[in-house]
């Protein structure tokens, strides 16, 4: 590392804040998956807006891109280092302020983890309205860069729903803030909303404020075994009419669930399999079990029922949901492909994709779980070699026919970056682009994410993927 280049961040972050020993780097340079790394020219770590705004002109002065990242559980390659770009850790920025118990919104640095933040609301009566499964290690700016969604979003919608207000720096040092928390702000273009998604292209996230929602204490969770996913997106509707507070309706296969059973310590959930696995989960202020075992009594002849009240329980039935990734990545290093489907096609689309998949790849191994009440479905390929895109094309292209996104809550990063057109017109894309030369010109900003920033020679198409 350039010596004087060195000496210019140490000034803004301290000396313990500039990493250029490739050990130290090496956390900072794979993402979740094992399947996208790079080297990272450094890894620095501010702890401050200022700071970042500091690290960042010095980064531009130099010619040197950056990678903005959170918690680096990312699985599309978007929060790593490709090229030997500098990796700005934002793990520092782990305040959790201006708290309004009234209102129940919360001002957080962009480095607090999830599972904090959950816990420091819910002391006062209040929750996250999103939740997922890397919520130990998931920082709030990350999630906001990604507008993740998890698994409440059926009821309270994804990150973008939560977000009220950001303070983020622009590549050129500038600091945007919108933290004022006003739910009627009509003044302008909606920036949070912008940078919501924008995966770390357009500016580093420093700060959110967030909306909250009510805690609602009282739980009920059920497992159902049912013979096909249809039936379990019937149960979703029948539930969603008859017991109010469903919060989650969680969906997974024998293959998935038996990868869990052999990486963990739990039993088997029931006394024999079933081709479907449905997760449900109701909550508010009293106790919504009567309702959710009503509403599920009509199915007692056709599916095999588990109905959770107490803590313990409903944690054993959610882990048969939750350690699905951990389970997967236990096989290997997977292909991660989280799509999005109109739930009316969701059942035509699973034997569809693993069909397809046969077809193309017929070693591959896919593990699908997913989101049955929002249509996300997690289409996971063991299997295949790293660089195997094959596999990947070939579901991105099914997803496009049967009306789908090809991106539900993961972003676009470097996995996906090739098949962007299959769901985002020419338009779009050059919106996207111009955007993107307004607010980063020199393109220091998580280049090659997404998109590209220069679109491919007159004549040349986008590339629409691979058959």
């Amino acid at each position: 590392m350039d010596p004087d280049l060195r000496r210019r961040l140490e000034a803004v972050v301290g000396p313990a804040h500039v990493l250029d020993d490739p050990d130290t780097r090496a956390s900072y340079e794979t993402d979740w998956t094992r399947r996208f790394s790079g080297p990272a020219a450094c890894v620095v770590r501010p702890a401050s807006a200022a700071e970042v705004a500091g690290v960042l002109q010095i980064f531009r002065t130099a010619g040197i891109a950056v990678v903005p990242q959170g918690g680096n559980t990312g699985l599309v390659g978007g929060s790593v280092p490709r090229a030997g770009e500098a990796v700005l850790s934002l793990r520092r920025l782990d305040a959790i302020e201006d708290f309004d118990e009234v209102a129940g919104e919360v001002t957080v640095g962009a480095g607090v983890t999830l599972e904090r933040l959950q816990e420091h609301v819910r002391a006062a009566g209040w929750d996250v309205g999103v939740d997922l499964a890397s919520r130990a290690s998931a920082t709030i700016g990350g999630m906001v860069a990604t507008n993740a969604g998890g698994v409440r979003v059926i009821r309270f919608g994804p990150m973008r729903h939560q977000l009220i207000g950001i303070e983020a720096v622009l590549a050129d040092g500038a600091i945007l803030r919108r933290l004022p928390g006003l739910l009627k702000d009509n003044t302008g273009y909606d920036l949070p909303g912008l940078l919501a998604g924008s995966e770390g292209t357009l500016a580093v996230i420093t700060r959110v404020r967030l909306r909250l929602v009510p805690l609602r204490p009282a739980r009920a969770v059920a497992l159902l075994g049912l013979p096909s996913l249809d039936a379990a997106l019937q149960v979703v509707r029948a539930v969603r009419r008859a017991a109010p507070g469903l919060e989650a309706a969680e969906v997974f296969f024998p293959e998935g669930l038996d990868l869990v059973l052999r990486h963990t310590h739990l039993a088997p959930p029931f006394p024999r399999p079933y081709p479907c696995y449905l997760l449900l989960e109701c909550a508010g202020p009293a106790d919504p079990a009567p309702a959710l075992a009503s509403a599920l009594e009509p199915l007692a002849d056709s599916a095999a029922t588990l109905l959770a009240t107490d803590r313990a329980d409903r944690d054993r039935l959610w882990a048969c949901r939750e350690r699905h990734t951990e389970a997967i990545s236990a096989e290997g290093i997977p292909h991660k492909l989280d799509v999005t489907l109109p739930i009316d096609r969701l059942a035509a689309f699973e034997p569809a994709v693993r069909a397809r998949l046969a077809a193309v790849r017929p070693a591959a191994r896919p593990i699908l779980f997913g989101h049955a009440g929002d249509g996300n479905l997690h289409v996971n390929i063991l299997g295949l070699d790293p660089d195997d895109d094959a596999a990947d094309g070939a579901v991105l292209e099914l997803v496009a026919s049967f009306g789908g996104s090809i991106s539900a809550e993961h972003g676009i990063g470097i996995a996906k970056k090739p098949w962007l057109s299959l769901t985002r017109s020419p338009a779009d894309i050059s919106a996207m682009r111009a955007i993107k030369r307004a607010l980063d010109p020199a393109g220091i900003l998580n280049p090659g994410v997404t998109f590209d920033l220069e679109p491919p020679a007159p004549g040349v198409a986008e590339p629409p993927g691979l058959v």
